[in-house]
């Protein structure tokens, strides 16, 4: 798989770019259907020091609000994904990192991992695949957060505080 860092990323015009990633999204949403693909990935449920939660919105899809998170590579451990997605998407490092189970997604091909973590950094997306990260009390999310994560965050953050290893 083709990544490409930050300093490649920033070599083109951010609305060109934009304008890609939606494009891309859109042919790979059909891919997936068509071939039956089966994709693994993972989403991070961050925590900062004052118990709220890092959402992010996506410069494609639905313009939610949502846990970040992204694909895994082939055999590749959903912690170590999670860890690396954090730092690509938002800067973040992901402390305490630990794997809390499988959860279904909307697309019934997909395997995803739900895996939680702390962060004491401020995030900074690169405005480009993630144009808004910001933490929030998960009694107080935005209007606009994807109905899935409002229904089942209370469940997420219960299941986060039980794998947790004790200190």
């Amino acid at each position: 798989m083709l990544r490409l860092n930050r300093i490649t990323i920033g070599l083109i015009p951010a609305p060109l770019h934009i304008a890609a990633l939606r494009l891309a999204h859109w042919v790979r949403l059909r891919w997936w259907k068509l071939a039956g693909s089966r994709v693994r990935g993972c989403r991070v449920l961050v925590l900062d020091p004052h118990s709220r939660v890092l959402l992010i919105r996506h410069s494609y899809g639905s313009g939610q609000w949502m846990l970040p998170g992204g694909g895994l590579g082939r055999g590749e451990d959903p912690v170590i994904g999670a860890v690396r997605e954090m730092f690509e998407e938002v800067g973040l490092r992901l402390d305490e990192a630990c794997l809390v189970g499988q959860v279904g997604d909307a697309l019934s091909s997909h395997e995803s991992w739900l895996v939680a973590g702390t962060s004491s950094d401020e995030p900074h997306p690169d405005r480009r695949e993630v144009l808004e990260a910001r933490f929030f009390a998960a009694e107080d999310l935005p209007e606009e957060t994807a109905p899935r994560v409002k229904r089942e965050l209370p469940g997420w953050i219960t299941a986060a505080k039980a794998a947790r290893p004790a200190a």
